[in-house]
């Protein structure tokens, strides 16, 4: 049984705003500065040690490509079965670690974060994924921020959570990590996420293996440098950025794989899923399989809509980081009384926004995060200008000269079931239909239907009995719904995050459930007098 150590009750880190001025701007830009005329060598780092990998990568500045920020370690075969050995290793001491010990390492990894490391960690994620200083802000140094101390609160409450005990007799529940590693496979566009992957298994008691998307590596090894410098032990935490899918085999098909935490592609989900079914009888206990895919997420808005709110929260949720959030609103439905005014309003703000370098603070697009993304998005777009079926109504340039640059783009069409109303882009690009008013609730089945996705949506309306009838139609459209706003910006202990059919495993990451993910439970009941004959009152044949 755990003593119960209170832990701090955690709140939301404060969002600096680095207007013009102030002391926060002036720090970021020369740590900008720094980062982007040095060269970074960024290791492996395995078994508590630095170590060079079988290959390497560049990083390099999506939005001035020619430029290259550092070179990157990649772990091959022998690397990976290292850090699976120093897993394993590490994992009886870990595990025993009492729960106050393991919580005062994420605690002061959050305090270094939020404090000495907040411009570094931002400016790594300004340069490398190509983010302004307020997505940044937002994301690696708050949002990461948060998840270490909510996690840490959540997982006292967890701990707190025992069961009732008969006169004679003490029940309690132990909570224990995974018997075996956790592989963590996180995304590039967000530098929180890479931190949580690995991190939730680590501080219910497992032990994590790493591999960051290779476009991140840059950000994500200084929040390795952070949990470093929190005390985490070796072997804990592996390192291990690698080229694809090169090393998800042998870590995969491992018979100590306990876990995988994932964010990323549905289709690369679905690859480990089948991997993990069809090695099922090779592991020691069933893998916990906990993912966050892909997304095509809705605006539907009602006649009675705020017009110029909607059309700012197409805008802001649809282009801010250039469309590459899961969450990014990237189908709209919109009512035909509405549209002028929505339209007119949108290409009123959009024709305001400025897109370039991240460090120029004046630019609210920078660019999208490789060529392959450029190429995608690009393509998508050529088919809505090849169509009759749709009309760009703005945007729909792209250049990749210097960077990967994707103007915003607003597609109309024509038709519900046009391709860029049905397909994941994660890019700048939006599409509207514009449906008749009395259309509204057969339009609520077409948008509830359109999409294999189900994480983000957003309702506007003015008229509540219609917010409450959209809202039950597309009851299972989105696991994170918002009405009249965005459907983007879910905060950590206020909006957890995760949505079902093929959007993932709905989890909810920044929350308690995700935690117990990464729990093994075991009941302990202790009788304090033990019976001394099996016999019961009921045997004896006398009435």
């Amino acid at each position: 049984m755990l003593p119960s150590y209170p832990v701090p009750v955690p709140v939301n880190e404060p969002i600096k705003s680095y207007a013009p001025g102030t002391p926060e701007r002036a720090s970021l830009k020369a740590k900008l500065a720094e980062l982007r005329s040095g060269h970074a060598e960024i290791p492996l780092f395995i078994n508590g040690e630095e170590c060079a990998g079988a290959s390497s990568r560049k990083a390099v500045m999506p939005h001035n490509h020619a430029h290259v920020l550092g070179e990157c370690q990649l772990a091959g075969p022998d690397e990976g079965q290292r850090a699976i050995d120093g897993a394993m290793q590490a994992l009886p001491e870990w595990s025993s670690m009492p729960f106050e010990d393991r919580a005062a390492i994420f605690l002061k990894a959050a305090d270094l974060l939020s404090g000495p490391f907040r411009d570094e960690i931002n400016a790594a994620t300004m340069l490398a994924q190509s983010k302004t200083a307020f997505q940044a802000e937002i994301d690696a140094a708050c949002e990461l921020a948060d998840f270490l101390r909510f996690n840490v609160y959540y997982a006292r409450r967890i701990y707190d959570e025992q069961p009732i005990s008969s006169e004679g007799m003490w029940n309690r529940l132990e909570y224990r990590g995974l018997e075996g590693f956790t592989f963590a496979v996180s995304p590039f566009n967000f530098t929180s996420i890479g931190g949580n992957l690995p991190t939730s298994p680590i501080l219910m008691g497992g032990v994590s293996i790493w591999k960051p998307a290779t476009t991140a590596i840059y950000s994500n090894w200084v929040f390795m440098k952070i949990l470093r410098e929190a005390g985490l032990p070796a072997g804990v935490l592996q390192f291990l950025p690698f080229p694809g899918g090169s090393l998800s085999d042998l870590l995969m098909k491992h018979p100590s794989m306990a876990g995988i935490h994932f964010t990323g592609s549905t289709e690369v989900f679905e690859g480990f899923w089948k991997t993990v079914g069809e090695n099922i009888r090779g592991y020691r206990n069933y893998p916990r399989i906990v993912g966050e895919t892909g997304g095509k997420d809705f605006v539907f808005a009602h006649s009675s809509s705020d017009t110029t709110a909607l059309a700012t929260a197409l805008v802001r949720g649809a282009f801010e980081y250039q469309g590459q959030k899961c969450s990014a609103a990237s189908r709209a439905y919109i009512p035909e009384s509405l549209w002028p005014a929505v339209r007119q309003e949108m290409e009123s703000q959009l024709a305001e926004i400025r897109m370039g370098d991240p460090e120029d603070f004046g630019n609210f697009l920078n660019a999208v995060i490789d060529a392959r993304a450029f190429a995608s998005i690009r393509g998508y777009i050529e088919q809505a200008k090849d169509s009759a079926d749709a009309e760009i109504l703005f945007g729909g340039g792209c250049d990749d000269t210097t960077g990967y640059f994707i103007e915003p783009t607003v597609i109309q069409a024509k038709k519900p079931d046009f391709l860029t109303m049905r397909e994941e882009i994660f890019g700048p690009v939006l599409t509207v239909f514009v449906y008749k008013d009395k259309d509204f609730e057969e339009t609520l089945k077409i948008a509830d239907s359109t999409s294999e996705y189900a994480l983000t949506g957003a309702v506007f309306g003015r008229d509540r009995a219609a917010v409450r009838q959209a809202s039950l139609a597309l009851k299972n459209a989105a696991g994170n719904f918002y009405v009249n706003d965005k459907p983007t910006g879910a905060v950590v202990g206020q909006q957890p995050f995760g949505g079902g059919r093929k959007s993932g495993t709905n989890d909810k990451a920044g929350s308690m459930y995700n935690l117990l993910r990464w729990c093994n439970i075991r009941t302990v009941k202790e009788t304090a007098v033990p019976a001394r004959h099996f016999a019961y009152p009921f045997l004896s044949s006398e009435d």
